[in-house]
């Protein structure tokens, strides 16, 4: 259902409502008021996205991916300001399956802009992982940087860390590896 279409139910259900209670039905004219609120907010958060993030939560990713494959066409069934957590999403999912084919869905999210800091933090984060899977320390380095200035409400800082301590692992394995060569 298109986004206008959900702003007009509401605007009807609400205009239903106030007519109820102009009538003195004020019974049902209450509830009313809280369902066209709760279409009004499907018009920002859409409800596949939503069912979408709870099975990513729970860690069903099979789940979460068949709800956000529910979505056609993300540029008309979205609100502008989730297309950036639709790919966001769609790239946590796919770096389950091929990590170093969920880049573009990552660097899209970021392009396409998220609201949230954590969000933005968790997207460079994974494209550092992604760097480093390439063997790209100096990408990886600056997608960390990224990540941690960020990372505001120190939510993934722990994730940075770790992933700071790999690419030291990284540097030491090039270093052996560079040494043990024949001459």
């Amino acid at each position: 259902m298109p986004n206008f279409i959900r702003l007009i139910i509401a605007a009807i259900i609400l205009g239903a409502s106030v007519t109820l209670m102009v009538f003195g039905y004020w019974g049902w004219g209450i509830p009313l008021v809280f369902v066209s609120i709760l279409v009004a907010v499907t018009f920002f958060y859409h409800e596949k996205m939503l069912i979408a993030q709870y099975f990513l939560r729970k860690d069903n990713m099979d789940k979460a991916g068949e709800w956000l494959k529910g979505i056609s066409n993300y540029e008309t069934q979205l609100f502008r300001g989730q297309h950036g957590y639709y790919n966001l999403l769609i790239g946590l999912i796919e770096s389950r399956k091929a990590p170093l084919q969920s880049e573009k869905y990552f660097k899209r999210a970021i392009s396409l802009g998220m609201t949230m800091d954590h969000n933005i933090a968790l997207a460079k984060l994974s494209l550092a992982g992604i760097a480093m899977a390439k063997r790209n320390k100096r990408e990886a380095t600056i997608y960390l940087q990224e990540a941690k200035k960020a990372d505001k409400n120190k939510l993934l800082a722990e994730q940075i860390k770790m992933m700071k301590d790999q690419m030291g692992q990284l540097d030491r394995t090039v270093q052996q590896r560079n040494f043990r060569q024949p001459f």
